[in-house]
């Protein structure tokens, strides 16, 4: 009886079941992964924030300054600033293209290259439907992702014990889209879209998911990895019609990127600057500094939000099963990318991935577990 209530124990936080992935690991590759995880935590909990990530997260205040409970003396950021006057503009009756680029020269924002403009999309939404409207669709977005995710943990393999909890992480994670004063970032509504698309994708079920993906890459071209992941993923599977589909999405963006850059271009004179390098190799700081200041993660303590989003990634890889896989090699594609690219004060980066990863909190006690054991030989 005694063995058959330790094997019961075990079975209850997910013990041998496919679904977990270490469960069946062996002792050295359980013994090698452990020692990483250690010394990731160690070094993101001792990385501490930069100057500019400590001005950056102090600038950020909890309402929005055109809330009437906002504080009196709160300070609208430059960059934000920059988009509501591109937006008001733009709410006139002028043309996108032009505004934008008179606006960024005008406060000395470089115009070269023309992904330094922002693609059109979420400027004339706004001033199309204000920021009252912005706001219903902020709550609706945040809803519909919590259910979507609610749906598919409880369709796939070991999800469903799940549901409730990674549900609440995606409201946590993604509650900061409520913020008015972060209605004018692209990358926070782009990280919600990305989180929803994949909530709502199921494999061979592809369209509801190819739909959410479009608007966010209408956005921001920053989607463009989630999507040429999904094409990968799907071709890995051999459904050829959702490979093809998720790379015609790929192809119609890279014609409409060329308009824009097309349509900058033309507006660019010989005199505007060439703005600086994205590509600044800034490793895990660089990582981290996105992920934790674009997210509720930046109210702790620095020792403390770096372990646990390294914690959330790693969580993520101990659900073996397609959202799990899917979600994994998009977070580790996303932390690659950021220790590469991102200036200090392109933080906001990280709102694009934000939300997906606090789901993975809810699978890091049994992947934990699961490891311990494994490396113990168990």
């Amino acid at each position: 009886m005694a063995g058959g209530g330790a094997r019961l124990g075990r079975l209850k936080i997910g013990g041998g079941a496919r679904w977990n992935r270490y469960a069946r690991w062996r002792r050295g590759p359980a013994v090698l992964l452990l020692a990483v995880l250690a010394v990731l935590v160690l070094l993101t909990a001792s990385i501490p924030p930069t100057a500019s990530m400590d001005g950056e997260a102090a600038a950020v205040p909890a309402l929005s300054p055109s809330s009437d409970d906002a504080p009196a003396n709160t300070e609208r950021d430059d960059d934000l600033a920059l988009y509501d006057r591109i937006i008001a503009r733009v709410a006139d009756g002028e043309d996108y293209y032009a505004a934008a680029v008179e606006e960024q020269r005008a406060g000395d924002y470089p115009v070269r290259p023309g992904l330094a403009v922002r693609l059109p999309t979420l400027a004339i939404l706004h001033a199309r439907l204000g920021e009252g409207g912005l706001q219903a669709i902020a709550f609706l977005l945040l809803a519909a992702t919590a259910w979507a995710w609610w749906r598919r943990l409880g369709a796939e393999p070991g999800g469903a014990r799940y549901r409730n909890f990674a549900a609440a992480l995606i409201v946590l994670g993604g509650s900061t889209i409520l913020n008015r004063y972060y209605f004018v970032l692209h990358e926070f509504w782009t990280g919600m879209l990305i989180a929803l698309s994949l909530g709502l994708h199921r494999p061979g079920r592809y369209w509801p998911a190819l739909a959410v993906a479009a608007l966010a890459l209408a956005l921001r071209e920053h989607t463009l990895p989630f999507v040429l992941l999904m094409a990968a993923m799907a071709l890995w599977r051999r459904h050829w019609r959702e490979g093809l589909a998720w790379l015609t999405l790929t192809g119609i963006f890279a014609l409409a990127l060329r308009f824009h850059l097309e349509a900058v271009a033309a507006l660019v004179l010989p005199t505007d600057p060439q703005g600086p390098p994205w590509l600044v190799l800034d490793g895990m700081r660089g990582w981290l500094s996105k992920v934790v200041l674009s997210s509720n993660l930046r109210f702790l303590p620095h020792w403390l939000a770096g372990p646990l989003a390294v914690l959330m990634v790693f969580g993520w890889s101990g659900w073996r099963s397609p959202a799990g896989s899917t979600a994994t090699l998009l977070l580790l594609g996303y932390a690659l990318a950021f220790m590469l690219a991102g200036r200090a004060n392109n933080f906001y980066w990280g709102a694009v991935v934000a939300p997906l990863m606090f789901v993975g909190l809810a699978f890091v006690p049994v992947a934990a577990t699961s490891l311990i054991r494994a490396a113990r030989g168990r």
